[in-house]
């Protein structure tokens, strides 16, 4: 009997749930147990394509996806295929995202710089007003 997904019968006294083996039993008897792979192969040799400084996906990038597939013999421009105006409207709004971060990075920086000097004249500040000697302390440090 094959089972794929649930509960085996694999002991009696001992029930439990089989989600990544398949069972192959015969009378409540296990025979032989076979796992199954759940990741995907890579038939693609990346060490090579990252040595060469291409992307890892070559469908990512290239001539086949950039390129139009056909041309107008008059010279009209090609309308976008549907992928790549996906790609051209991702690329724009990673475009804004950066400068929108870069502007925020800017002012973060600003904002620190400016607290950093607020801190210190205020350390300024406090120790120009300390208590300042009097009397004779004060006529002895004049001299």
């Amino acid at each position: 009997m094959l089972r794929i997904f649930g509960f085996c019968g694999c002991s009696t006294n001992n029930i439990m749930l089989q989600v990544t083996k398949l069972c192959l039993a015969t009378s409540g008897r296990i025979t032989a147990q076979r796992y199954v792979a759940v990741t995907t192969a890579r038939a693609i040799d990346q060490k090579w394509r990252e040595d060469k400084g291409l992307p890892e996906n070559p469908n990512a990038f290239g001539p086949l996806t950039n390129v139009p597939d056909y041309m107008f013999l008059d010279g009209r421009p090609t309308p976008l295929g549907s992928n790549q105006k996906k790609r051209l409207v991702r690329q724009q709004e990673i475009a804004t995202k950066i400068v929108e971060l870069s502007v925020e990075l800017e002012f973060a920086k600003q904002r620190y710089e400016r607290q950093r000097v607020a801190a210190a004249t205020e350390k300024q500040r406090i120790i120009q007003n300390k208590l300042k000697p009097k009397g004779n302390l004060m006529l002895k440090q004049k001299k």
